[in-house]
């Protein structure tokens, strides 16, 4: 017999994958999906999982979708969106998901997708990043402070249970299922012509500054291949860091995905999200800017040796699929 696998966000960017993978294991025998949006996972050709519609702040739909499982993979987490909205679902829900899997008699395990984010943009971090850095957030960032909060709260909510507990933490998840990196950029807001004709024109193009901060990329795949392994894996429960080989810079993301590279002193960005943090109301897109202060450029030996992951791509290749997959 083959263990069931419920999965929180399956019609997300990394939803879509992690269920395509999950799906192919011989270990899975049943997948069952929980989103708010309509979904038929045999439009999908899906054959092991079913669906359910339904919202992770509901505390009963969540405890009726982890009752039936062995292992939880909890993914719905809002990324783009105001502070507000972004903290009732994304702390209040994940609080759901994490009580209810404790509550039910089944559940082995619990897999929890976090973020590099959840590390915070502060220049003591080391360089790269290993699994026994603190999880501080940035509170500034919130994003980057919710997911430090998830983080925090799994653990007191685990505490002195026999719950097996799997914290991956991947950097920028990007490809031809993930555009949210490209969709965020400001040139990619402009109206369908205006847009072509500054793409046609490189004198025309969007400036974009670069600070000389590296970034890692991570393919969905990637990702996918990942949160399948956590959810079956004989290795030990614990934090996990995920990202594809290598680093690009701001120029590379920026030439890819339609814009300008400018090169800019390292301290206009660090000056600009001092600024930024100190104002009274800042948009939730503006805290963005804080993610260029500094390096968050993590160690994925950890997985590589323990989980047994290795990615299939590189950050540089991520790169190229995702713009390929715009053009």
């Amino acid at each position: 017999m083959g263990i069931t696998v419920a999965v929180t966000g399956p019609t997300g960017e990394i939803g879509m994958s992690a269920v395509a993978a999950l799906e192919a294991l011989d270990e899975v025998d049943e997948i069952i999906g929980m989103a708010r949006r309509p979904f038929e996972p045999a439009e999908h050709g899906w054959s092991k999982t079913s669906y359910q519609q339904g919202d992770i702040l509901d505390r009963q739909a969540v405890e009726e979708l982890v009752a039936r499982a062995d292992v939880v993979v909890h993914l719905a987490f809002i990324i783009m969106g105001s502070r507000e909205e972004s903290a009732r679902i994304n702390l209040r829900g994940t609080r759901n998901v994490f009580e209810a899997t404790v509550a039910a008699a089944r559940p082995q395990r619990l897999v929890y997708t976090s973020s590099v984010a959840a590390y915070g943009y502060h220049s003591d971090n080391p360089v790269p990043i290993t699994e026994d850095v603190a999880a501080r957030g940035s509170p500034e960032h919130y994003y980057s402070e919710q997911k430090a909060a998830c983080e925090a709260a799994l653990a007191e909510i685990t505490d002195g249970t026999t719950l097996q507990v799997y914290v991956l933490r991947p950097c920028i998840v990007a490809g031809p299922k993930a555009p949210a990196l490209a969709d965020v950029m400001p040139w990619n807001q402009l109206p369908g012509p205006v847009k072509r004709v500054t793409q046609a024109l490189p004198l025309l193009k969007p400036p974009f500054p670069d600070p000389g901060t590296p970034l890692q990329l991570v393919h969905h795949d990637d990702v996918a291949t990942a949160i399948a392994l956590a959810a079956t894996t004989s290795a030990p429960p614990g934090a996990y860091n995920i990202a594809g080989d290598g680093v690009v810079s701001m120029s590379d993301v920026a030439r890819e995905l339609g814009a300008r590279p400018v090169r800019v002193p390292h301290a206009t960005v660090s000056v600009a999200s001092g600024v930024v943090a100190r104002l009274p109301f800042v948009p939730s897109i503006l805290e963005w800017l804080h993610i260029g202060r500094t390096s968050v450029v993590m160690d994925t030996t950890k997985a590589r040796t323990q989980l047994g992951w290795q990615p299939k791509y590189s950050t540089a290749d991520t790169l190229s699929e995702l713009a390929a997959s715009l053009r």
